[in-house]
């Protein structure tokens, strides 16, 4: 059983550059058709000051530490007993290329179902800008399988 004593846990903190060729690699990756999440003029036209950074490109950017799965390794969860069960996203304004985005996360709650046999994870994190513009708020949970 995970420990619920790490449950309000703050997660290292950490900041990424966003890059306008990530965005557009991301944008093609995706499919998306809209030239304002890859051109620099068509963003601009629409208003944007720069490529907007598409709606769950923020999942990636998180992603930008040296082991993503950490916290669950310290936890003694095995990556091969995870499961993506949910992820959310609650956007309180636009990120653009250039800016500098920090991500400020904790465990918000671990709970079992099923008499342990699934074990839940649930990870909340903020994202500001760097003005300290609250950008998003995050939200995981991950599945552990127990045999």
């Amino acid at each position: 059983m995970i420990d619920t004593s790490h449950i309000g846990r703050e997660l290292p903190v950490h900041s990424v550059d966003v890059e306008r060729g990530r965005l557009r690699f991301f944008a093609k990756a995706i499919g998306e058709t809209d030239t304002v999440y890859r051109d620099t003029d068509a963003a601009r036209g629409a208003g944007h000051p720069d490529i907007p950074v598409p709606p769950t490109f923020l999942f990636c950017l998180e992603m930008e530490v040296p082991n993503p799965f950490a916290v669950y390794e310290e936890l003694g969860i095995k990556v091969s007993q995870i499961l993506h069960g949910e992820q959310r996203f609650q956007y309180h304004a636009m990120a653009y290329a250039g800016d500098q985005l920090t991500f400020h996360g904790r465990i918000t709650d671990i709970y079992s179902k099923k008499g342990g046999k699934l074990e839940f994870v649930v990870k909340d994190t903020e994202v500001t800008n760097q003005d300290q513009q609250a950008i998003a708020s995050l939200r995981s949970v991950i599945v552990v399988r127990n045999p």
